[in-house]
């Protein structure tokens, strides 16, 4: 089994790193024809949620071709993300009616909130933004998914009170999970005389 140097793929987590390593037996069993690289890009992406440069290399690597011939392939289907998702991924429905009723300027307050564009993450790993075709939630236009909750009639005005809520919560968490600190002791009043 292959062991990677977080050096030479420093955008990865540790985990991420784990996680290839297992990787390798698993693209063994699957064979070394060519006509497996879609399953194996597959398994990749139902692993690790995205196709990082490494695990591209890897694949190639596997197959005994480039990686700009994997790479090529993994562009063709829009199937494959090339950056890791957010731990709260967001999905801006543009499909017709969402479109009609405003889903564009969804999209971009989104964008502008988290200072990312469309196919990003940001850099803390907590938010990515998608734009998606349809929903199916039409009546509900426009629509946004964040993570598993959908947002319906979605407004301009409801992005920031959206991002914010989840931030909050993730202060939350991180505050219980964290060890107390004992308070300092509070000072005595000076003797009186």
């Amino acid at each position: 089994m292959a062991s990677f140097d977080p050096a030479v793929a420093p955008d990865l987590t540790g985990e991420e790193l784990k996680t290839l390593d297992g990787l390798t037996s698993q693209l063994e069993q699957m064979g070394r024809e060519r006509g497996r690289l879609i399953p194996m890009l597959q398994l990749v992406q139902d692993t690790l949620a995205y196709l990082p440069p490494l695990a591209i290399r890897l694949v190639a690597d596997h197959l005994e071709i480039t990686a700009s011939e994997v790479y090529g392939v993994a562009t063709f289907y829009n199937q494959f993300r090339f950056t890791p998702p957010g731990r709260h991924p967001i999905k801006v429905c543009l499909g017709t009616a969402c479109h009609v009723k405003g889903g564009e300027i969804i999209l971009e307050n989104f964008e502008r909130k988290l200072q990312i564009k469309d196919g990003q993450t940001t850099a803390d790993r907590e938010f990515s933004i998608d734009r998606v075709a349809c929903v199916g939630c039409c009546a509900l236009a426009p629509v946004a998914i964040v993570g598993e909750t959908l947002y319906g009639k979605m407004q301009p005005s409801k992005v920031e009170g959206i991002v914010l809520k989840i931030r909050i919560e993730k202060e939350q968490q991180e505050r219980e999970t964290r060890p107390h600190e004992p308070s300092p002791p509070t000072p005595l009043p000076p003797a009186s005389e």
